[in-house]
């Protein structure tokens, strides 16, 4: 494409009013195919010289629709100058904001220097970026106000160190929508949830509680009601601890390692909690445990049922779960884990019919939970993959 490539596919009179203009509306018009023009073509170093220059005149244009018309259109193009970025990130917020969320030419310094230097509504654009680093959102969360610290906390591309989160509770850990924003981020560190406990409440705790890892005797003492706050479900943490041999060793010194929430982790699938229970309650090492549940048959799974003192009339449907599990298997899709469990629970349900009442309630409510969870992932991702 040559610059004669683009002149004709405007008239003399879209040029003239580019350059003299008649009202903010034309210009705005003919700005708006020139930088489609720039964005999509591949242009030579002659024709990048004329398109810089065609740029230069937008940003300084006296009408906001126009500079606004140069910074939606560019948003996202690698070939607008940065030096022309910086100036639009310094313009009014409506023509910035674009640049300032999107555009890939800014440096990680720049974009520093910006969060501490422009209003609150350009730092809240610029922690919506998509890829945040760890230095930005340490900064951001040290001297960005509310609103950026609210729009990097729902931001999941957004990489959290312990002292970003540190300086996010102590200087807005009371704001709700930062909590909601942490809470719904796919991992936040145990001590880090701990701290939360104390901040939040209502839907806010029971979120918080049963998506993130707690402390071990913390989950035990909110499970059993210490500090009388929604319940946890001891199932879910078990899933998400890190340390099996301690949650379950913890369980069990608090009595509550019962034959009630083994049998309920494993309709759930959460078969590592399922075995670390059993070795602790049997006393057998948990590398055996695990052979004699998935391969030693039938009597090694009721000899370590046996030994770990669970009642023989739940030995049935212990064995029926374990066969669903083996017989299950994750799709390999993204998000699987709600629709594995979902399918366990259904297949538990399916084939074994005796189960005590308080158990089946709690199974078939956390059905509905995994069911409900994995369409909405799926709706998330559709939604994404429109975008």
């Amino acid at each position: 494409m040559s610059v004669q490539a683009i002149r004709p596919q405007l008239t003399e009179q879209d040029i003239h009013r580019l350059m003299k203009g008649e009202t903010p509306e034309q210009r705005a018009s003919v700005a708006h195919r020139l930088c489609r023009r720039i964005a999509l073509d591949v242009l030579s170093e002659e024709e990048r010289k004329y398109a810089e220059e065609i740029m230069a005149i937008l940003a300084d244009d006296a009408a906001d629709l126009v500079r606004r018309t140069l910074s939606v259109t560019l948003r996202n193009s690698p070939i607008l100058p940065r030096e022309i970025a910086l100036k639009l990130a310094q313009d009014i917020e409506a023509v910035a904001i674009p640049v300032l969320q999107d555009s890939p030419v800014f440096t990680e310094e720049d974009l520093i220097e910006l969060v501490l230097s422009v209003t609150a509504a350009k730092q809240a654009a610029i922690a919506a970026r998509d890829g945040i680093s760890v230095t930005l959102t340490e900064v951001i969360s040290e001297h960005g106000q509310v609103e950026a610290v609210r729009a990097l906390a729902s931001n999941s591309s957004a990489e959290y160190t312990d002292r970003a989160y540190e300086d996010t509770l102590r200087r807005f850990g009371s704001d709700e929508i930062v909590q909601k924003g942490l809470i719904r981020r796919e991992f936040i560190p145990t001590h880090i949830a701990e701290k939360m406990v104390s901040l939040v409440s209502g839907q806010l705790f029971d979120m918080l509680v049963n998506r993130h890892e707690l402390p071990a005797q913390m989950a035990i003492d909110l499970a059993a009601g210490a500090r009388e706050r929604a319940t946890i479900d001891l199932v879910e943490q078990a899933g998400r601890s890190n340390d099996l041999v301690r949650f379950v060793s913890q369980l069990n010194l608090n009595g509550r390692l019962s034959h009630s929430l083994i049998m309920r982790a494993l309709c759930c699938g959460q078969m590592p909690f399922v075995e670390h229970a059993l070795a602790e309650l049997s006393g057998v090492a948990h590398q055996r445990v695990w052979l004699m549940i998935h391969d030693a048959g039938p009597l090694g799974l009721q000899a370590v049922f046996d030994r770990a003192g669970l009642p023989r009339k739940m030995l049935p449907a212990f064995k029926a779960a374990v066969n669903v599990f083996h017989e299950t298997a994750y799709d390999g899709g993204p998000n699987d884990r709600a629709r594995f469990r979902a399918r366990m629970i259904e297949r538990v349900l399916t084939q074994f019919q005796a189960i005590p009442k308080d158990d089946l309630e709690y199974l078939l409510e956390k059905l509905d939970y995994y069911s409900e969870m994995a369409a909405a992932e799926e709706a998330d991702d559709a939604d994404t993959d429109a975008a």
